[in-house]
Formats: C-alpha cells, structure tokens, sequence
C-alpha cells in the first residue's frame, strides 16, 4: 500500500500536480474524513443547542419570574397573618359575647325562679288564711263544749278528728303556731287587744293568746292577737278615803 502512495506521489510530480493536493489526498482516508465529518455535526448541534432562542427566553423568564413568585409569596402570606389576627378578635369578641348573654341567662334563670317561689308562697298563703278561721272554730268548740252523755262525747270526738286532720294538713304545708304565753310582747309577731293590770308579772309580758298566731315556714302568716299585763295601779288606802271625806 505504501509502495502505491509512493507511486502516486512520484507519477503526481511528474505530472506538475501541487505538493498541497497530494498531501490532502494522502491524508483524506474515508476514517478521517468521516471523523472530522461528524465532529463538525456534533459542533454544530451544540452550538445550535446552546444558540435556540427559546431556551434562551425561558432562563430569562425564569430569572425574571422567580421574584415575582417571591412577592406574591410574601403578600399572601402577609394575607393570612391578617386574616388571622382578624378571626383571633373576632373569637374574643364571641366568647365576650357569649360570657354575657350566660351571665344574663344565670341571672334571669335565678330572677324567674325566685318570682315563681315568691308567686306559689304567695297562693298558699291566700288559700291558708282562708283555713284558718275554720281551725279558730274548732278550736273554740274544744274550748267551750264538755260533753256530757255518750252521744255527745261521739260527736265532740268526731269534729276533734276532723280538727286533728285540718291541723295534719296544714303541718305538711309548713304551718306552725305561735305560743307566745309567758313571752315578752314583740310587735312584729304580737297585735295586744287587751291589756290587765298585774303585779304577778311583768310589764309587757303576753298573759293570753286570744286569737291563735301561725308561721308559714320562716315568715309570719298571721299575728297572734294576745292580752298583755301592765302594772298595777295604786289604790288609795282608808285613811286616803276618811281625809277625803272629812274635806269635802
């Protein structure tokens, strides 16, 4: 092979053919050629990878985009924080609100149900009083009547068992009586109708229930009407009495 070359070379030469032209010929072999063929694609395509334009355009939008992205971060977020702090006052102002109308509930709840206990005290009251002058009577009758046959004491043990009934009755209902006997008079539990000179005891002391009073639970239902002592009056003696006599 190489003893052609050299053949080629020689017959070139004598023909006038320039030296350049032969060594392109010598050193163009179909690898070579192929060789620097494809690098020069290759070069080629790269500078056309690197030189598209539209890549070009989108590292440019990228570096022109990535700020705005970080503001609208920023003013979003900014967003939020206001509008939490907007619904922590408005939770504050519900749970205020919410405080009061339950401290004005437990207050009406509490108004209401004194009113109704005041409103049922009240029509048990009207309606006891209404009883009592009742139990008076039979409390006279005790007093004044004695039985004196069989028949009788049948009867007088008849209304006495009513009595002890009504008297049951109002017990289970919180009544109780007064006995003020013996007890100093008070005038916010005791009206005096009557009052009797004495000097077995002492002034203001209550001598006689006349007229029975009665408790409703811890309130006063009716006034016990009472006869209270007073001091006794002096007298004036016979020698008082002869002086008298003799001046006039």
């Amino acid at each position: 092979m190489m003893d052609e070359n050299k053949q080629v070379n020689n017959s070139s030469q004598q023909l006038g053919e320039p030296i350049e032209v032969q060594q392109a010929m010598n050193s163009d072999s179909p690898a070579e050629i192929n060789s620097h063929e494809s690098g020069s694609d290759v070069t080629e395509h790269k500078a056309a990878q690197t030189n598209v334009p539209g890549e070009t355009a989108l590292t440019e939008e990228n570096g022109i985009a990535a700020p705005e992205t970080t503001e609208v971060d920023t003013a979003a977020l900014a967003h939020l924080t206001q509008q939490n702090e907007s619904l922590k006052i408005q939770l504050e102002e519900r749970s205020t609100q919410y405080m009061r109308i339950a401290a004005d509930f437990e207050n009406y709840r509490k108004r209401i149900s004194k009113e109704k206990e005041e409103m049922e005290t009240q029509v048990k009251r009207n309606t006891i009083m209404e009883l009592l002058p009742v139990v008076d009577n039979f409390e006279r009758a005790r007093a004044h009547l004695k039985p004196q046959t069989d028949g009788e004491m049948t009867i007088h043990k008849s209304y006495q068992g009513v009595y002890k009934q009504l008297v049951d009755c109002l017990k289970r209902l919180g009544v109780s009586p007064m006995r003020p006997e013996g007890e100093e008079f008070d005038p916010n539990l005791h009206e005096a109708v009557m009052r009797e000179h004495t000097d077995k005891h002492p002034e203001g002391t209550v001598l006689e229930e006349l007229v029975r009073g009665y408790y409703l639970g811890d309130r006063i239902l009716r006034h016990a009407m009472v006869k209270v002592a007073a001091p006794k009056e002096d007298t004036p003696t016979e020698q008082e009495d002869q002086s008298s006599q003799e001046d006039s």
